[in-house]
Formats: C-alpha cells, sequence, structure tokens
C-alpha cells in the first residue's frame, strides 16, 4: 500500500514512521523548510518539502498511484483541500482528515471527508466510556455504510434486565453485538440473559437512539 502522509509534526511524523515499520510505502510532505530537514535525517527519500495544497507538489509525491491520503497539517482548511483534491482530482479510494478544531467536524462533513478525525472528539468519548452518568455512548459513526455503534449502559431496572437478548424489544435496524460484564466482553447468544450493569454495544442505523435507549435505562431516569 502506498500512502501520502502530508504535515510533518508529531502527529504526521509518528504515523509515516509506524507505517513505514509495518513496511507499508510512504511519502510524507512537510511545507517548513526547518522542520523537513530534522525528519530527512531520519526518513530520509521518505519526505519531501513543499506545500501539499499545491498541485503540483501532490504530484510529485505519486498521488496518482497512491491508495491512502492522510492530511494531519495542524491548519484545518489545508487538511481539508488537501482531501478534497486527493479525493476529486486524483480519485484516491481513502483519505483521513485530522480535525484540529473540533468545530469544524461538520464542514468536513458537508465536503464529504471521511474519516474526519478529532483528537478532541475522541477523548470525550472515553470520558464519557468512563464515566457512568451519561448512559449512552457513541462509539463509532460509519458514515458512507450509514451505520453506527454505540455503547449502553444497562440499568437494574430496565425492562431488558433478565431478558434474553432474543425476548429485548428492539426496532428494526438494530442488533446487539457485544456484552460488557464484570471486566470481560463476548458475543451473546439468542438465548443471553441481559444483566443489570451489563454494558452492550448495539450497531444500528443512525437515528434509532431515542427509540432504543428506554429499553436499558432506569424508569426513573426516563420520566
Amino acid at each position: 500500500m502506498y500512502v501520502i502522509v502530508v504535515g510533518g509534526g508529531k502527529v504526521g511524523w509518528n504515523l509515516a514512521r509506524e507505517l513505514m515499520d509495518k513496511g507499508e510505502e510512504v511519502t510524507l510532505i512537510e511545507s517548513d523548510r526547518r522542520r523537513y530537514l530534522v525528519i530527512e535525517q531520519e526518513l530520509e527519500h521518505a519526505v519531501q518539502y513543499g506545500d501539499a495544497t499545491e498541485l503540483w507538489v501532490l504530484d510529485r509525491a505519486g498521488v496518482q498511484r497512491a491508495d491512502l491520503v492522510i492530511a494531519v497539517t495542524g491548519d484545518d482548511e489545508d487538511n481539508m483541500l488537501v482531501c478534497q483534491v486527493a479525493k476529486e482530482k486524483y480519485l484516491v479510494d481513502r483519505i483521513i482528515a485530522r480535525v484540529n478544531n473540533p468545530r469544524n467536524l461538520q464542514h468536513f462533513k458537508l465536503l464529504g471527508i471521511q474519516p474526519a478525525v478529532s483528537a478532541t472528539d475522541l477523548i470525550l468519548r472515553l470520558i464519557e466510556h468512563e464515566v457512568p452518568r451519561y448512559g449512552l455512548v457513541h462509539l463509532l459513526a460509519l458514515e458512507e455504510e450509514r451505520l453506527e455503534i454505540i455503547e449502553l449502559e444497562v440499568a437494574v431496572d430496565s425492562p431488558a434486565a433478565g431478558r434474553q437478548v432474543q425476548n429485548v424489544e428492539l426496532p428494526d435496524g438494530c442488533l446487539i453485538i457485544s456484552v460488557l460484564r464484570g471486566g470481560d466482553g463476548f458475543v451473546p447468544k439468542a438465548d443471553t440473559v441481559i444483566e443489570g450493569g451489563d454494558e452492550v454495544l448495539l450497531v444500528l442505523d443512525p437515528g434509532l437512539e431515542e427509540a432504543i435507549t428506554p429499553q436499558f435505562a432506569s424508569p426513573v431516569r426516563r420520566g
């Protein structure tokens, strides 16, 4: 696989290094001359100097044959532009963009730049996962497949507690794919009994959260 990484900051440099260690062919593009010279001492021919928002720089890096373009600069506008050009002009199959300001996530989505990764958003999800009072955690959104994966904590007095998986009342387009219990996770069978305190992972069509949550939440909390 040939990967172009745009941005030689800590994220881009480490990412390029790890991909190369896994045997992938990588070109890292860095626009800051001093930074480029530092990286060149380690990555040598795998790093190129230039502004990847300029077409000739991408051409020189061989974007026409790239399997994946990853834009991880500190500028959201640059990341958007690089990924949009790679996807629409050069027809690169896969792109990944870094989002520095989570408020810009919607702009990436509107332009069809997915996945767009926000470190702030990921940390917030981890906080939700570690703080039980949040109840529902969005773990993953598969935009192109129109699927989501969420995690829900099962309240002891919820409708789902004490029921077999096959008897939990869920809408069409939703499936329980895993149960976390006592620190261990497992794939449930149809006759697996859901217990209060379990954490269940569900894959679902977008927009079904409100129909699903009441099955796992306490009636008091819902009220």
